[in-house]
């Protein structure tokens, strides 16, 4: 009786988790881990033999002056690009999120799909048409700059590299920041509405009752929109390629990891494609936001859950 009723208690593995799990399991293998296992390997050969030479290839990236220089520049821009959309993106977007939760606004759902909607547009449609716009020649920007007065400010802001790599990180904020407005919005409808009217009885205003009362209950989707946002911009490419191209101009003032990736392994012009190297720069890439995962994981979201607990 006694076995009789240990091989009861034993449940018989679910195999219906397998049949569901194998198709995504499968092609996320195909597609995505064998090709970055690929990529990997590839950093370790060299380019001309295919031969196995060890980490000389990032000893290049990060010595040669050829290299060097070249890969420092678009970590440089890369970090500029996150920290405008750090700063601007999540902050207008927490902002609107936050007035999109007030009871008295009317026709939210509008105002909700009005912003989300150049999220959904094709980035090579957003990087051609601001580019018609901002286009000193046959854009209208200087025009709208006249209308209010302010002709005086125009200027190229994509044809100079005081201004070329801050004006696409601002559109790109204005295409995505539908994204973590969305997020805000989720995680503040959320929060009890009996926490605001007790905030209020205690004599608290809206402003105090959002920084006292609700950030500190979003603080978990903060840092969700943080390191997807970081997570984005460090694999950012199609907006600086459709606009400025794989050189990244003026004169690489745009150039990011990504498309000093894409000029590396596929070659530009007279350069040639150097997949040894490319592979290298592409393993940088992923240490890189690992490094920033980590940070977030053991920095960040611990701290969340001790102070969940």
């Amino acid at each position: 009786m006694a076995a009789k009723t240990q091989s009861r208690a034993r449940k018989k593995f679910p195999f219906y988790i397998v049949v569901f799990l194998a198709p995504a399991t499968i092609i996320y293998t195909v597609f995505m881990i064998l090709p970055l296992i690929d990529s990997l390997r590839l950093s370790f050969l060299s380019n001309d033999n295919n031969q196995f030479i060890g980490l000389q290839n990032y000893v290049t990236l990060l010595t040669d002056p050829l290299w060097k220089d070249q890969f420092w520049n678009a970590f440089k821009n890369n970090v500029v690009f996150f920290v405008v959309h750090m700063i601007v993106q999540n902050s207008i977007g927490l902002l609107l999120a936050a007035m999109l939760t007030m009871r008295q606004l009317r026709f939210r759902s509008g105002y909700r799909t009005l912003i989300f909607m150049p999220t959904m547009l094709s980035v090579v449609i957003i990087g051609f048409i601001w580019k018609l716009i901002l286009s000193p020649l046959w854009g209208i920007s200087e025009s709208f700059l006249a209308f209010f007065g302010l002709e005086q400010f125009f200027q190229p802001w994509l044809g100079l590299e005081s201004t070329a790599l801050i004006t696409l990180a601002l559109i790109s904020v204005w295409q995505f920041i539908g994204i973590p407005m969305l997020l805000f919005y989720a995680a503040l409808i959320s929060v009890p509405y009996e926490l605001e009217e007790a905030a209020y009885v205690d004599g608290a205003n809206a402003w105090t009752t959002f920084w006292r009362v609700k950030f500190p209950l979003i603080l978990p989707t903060v840092g969700i929109v943080a390191i997807l946002t970081f997570v984005g911009n460090f694999n950012a490419f199609d907006l600086i390629y459709t606009t400025q191209g794989a050189l990244a101009g003026p004169n690489f003032s745009t150039d990011i990891m990504g498309t000093f990736f894409y000029r590396t392994f596929f070659g530009q012009q007279l350069q040639l494609g150097n997949q040894a190297m490319g592979a290298t720069i592409a393993a940088m890439m992923l240490l890189i936001i690992l490094a920033g995962v980590i940070v977030y994981l053991f920095g960040w979201q611990r701290r969340i859950t001790t102070y969940e607990v």
